[in-house]
């Protein structure tokens, strides 16, 4: 230490630049405080390029008794132990930015799946609604013929009326001008063709004027007479209703429905979001679209030839994105062998006497009562008790190729006749 910064501390001041160890020369205080000569400040900047403390040491820690019991460590120490707490401090964030890029890469996708779903839904209405257009068009031109044919056939058969009348009236008119030239004629004349005039009037009697015929005009009533509902009636071949609709929103990433959202496959690995409705790490699995929360509510299930499935009802509460432990209940086929399974019981083993091809599911919700059936066979499969008190879905899954499909309902057109009272 020089002899003047020694005066220095004994005088109680620091007077000595850190740098050169000399009494400060046109000394500069940094924004931490720290004190240097200005030559010795601004050559350490052109040494490192950069603006930073030539020396962040307390001097009175490192050479006074005033700070006796402070400690101090190498520069490159403290820095390492503060590297250590800022990375472990950004840890958390690093983890939140990973996360939050996840998120958007999910909304992004969602949002992809949003066009590709509008694209799909707007293509198969319109396919839809060209059906009933050509099937509309076909009607019109097939009650216009009627029509037509109608009016031809009455208008045709009034023509040839029309004609009939017109010769009549021409021969009777004839006969009446004959016989008023006679009348004119002299008397002689008159007298000798009083008999043949006689006898040409009396060739025309004075019968009856013919009438129109019964149903001369065109029969409206038969053709506006409930047209919209006869049309309505028509279309009952075209169209289809299904009990239930299978929501694609729920599909695990394993299964494909048909365009009509009745029939599930299985299908390779699929890209979808992983929105809260779907199902994750069930992913044979699918929801049908509507719930029930009371009331009786039955649909059939063709299960073909497949060997791996799953039927029932799902609780709206019940977990999706993991097992389904609770509110659950179903019958099972793993290649075969059939089990019915809830959350309240032991799986059991239903006696089946040949293999299901289409099973009925029934839910009794007000009485607490799932039902299945054999369709082909009307045999009992086997039955859940239990008191529903949230909305139930009917729940799929298929574990094989094989498609299983929702079967549709037959559609009655049948008004209802009310009887009034005077």
């Amino acid at each position: 230490m020089c002899a003047r910064a020694k005066m220095a501390f004994i005088s109680g001041g620091d007077l000595c630049c850190p740098v050169c160890q000399d009494i400060f020369r046109d000394p500069v205080v940094l924004p931490c405080s720290h004190s240097f000569c200005k030559d010795c400040q601004q050559s350490w900047w052109r040494q490192k390029k950069s603006r930073e403390c030539p020396e962040p040491v307390c001097l009175i820690c490192r050479d006074s008794e005033k700070h006796t019991n402070h400690t101090f460590r190498p520069i490159d120490d403290i820095a390492q132990i503060h590297r250590v707490e800022v990375e472990e401090t950004l840890e958390p964030l690093r983890e939140k930015l990973q996360s939050l890029k996840n998120v958007r890469a999910d909304f992004e996708l969602i949002a992809e799946h949003i066009k590709t779903q509008t694209q799909q839904t707007e293509r198969q209405i319109k396919e839809q609604f060209q059906k009933f257009h050509t099937f509309l068009a076909e009607e019109e031109r097939v009650r216009l013929c009627q029509l037509r044919e109608e009016e031809e056939q009455k208008s045709r058969r009034i023509r040839e009326q029309v004609e009939v009348l017109k010769r009549e009236i021409t021969a009777l008119s004839q006969t009446i001008r004959e016989a008023e030239d006679e009348l004119g004629s002299e008397v002689v004349s008159f007298l000798h063709n009083y008999e043949a005039l006689v006898e040409r009037v009396q060739q025309h009697p004075l019968l009856e004027d013919p009438r129109p015929p019964s149903g001369a005009l065109i029969d409206q009533a038969k053709h506006l007479g409930n047209l919209g509902f006869q049309v309505w009636r028509n279309m009952k071949d075209l169209v289809s209703y299904s009990p239930v609709i299978l929501d694609p929103n729920t599909a695990g990433t394993q299964v494909v429905l048909s365009a009509d959202l009745t029939s599930v496959r299985r299908e390779e690995m699929q890209q979808l979001p992983s929105n809260p409705e779907r199902f994750n790490p069930f992913r044979h699995s699918v929801l049908g679209s509507e719930g029930f929360q009371s009331g009786t509510h039955s649909w059939d299930v063709e299960v073909g030839d497949s060997r791996y499935w799953c039927l029932g009802v799902l609780a709206q509460s019940a977990e999706r994105k993991g097992n389904l432990p609770f509110g659950f209940w179903r019958i099972e086929c793993l290649g075969g062998v059939y089990s019915a399974r809830s959350p309240s019981s032991p799986p059991t083993h239903p006696v089946v006497q040949t293999q299901l091809e289409r099973v009925r599911v029934s839910l009794v919700w007000d009485r607490g009562e799932l039902l299945f059936s054999d369709l082909d066979t009307n045999t009992h499969i086997h039955t859940f008790t239990h008191t529903f008190t949230e909305r139930m879905f009917p729940y799929v899954s298929i574990l094989d190729k094989l498609p299983l499909k929702i079967l549709q309902s037959r559609i009655s057109v049948t008004p209802e006749h009310r009887r009034g009272t005077l």
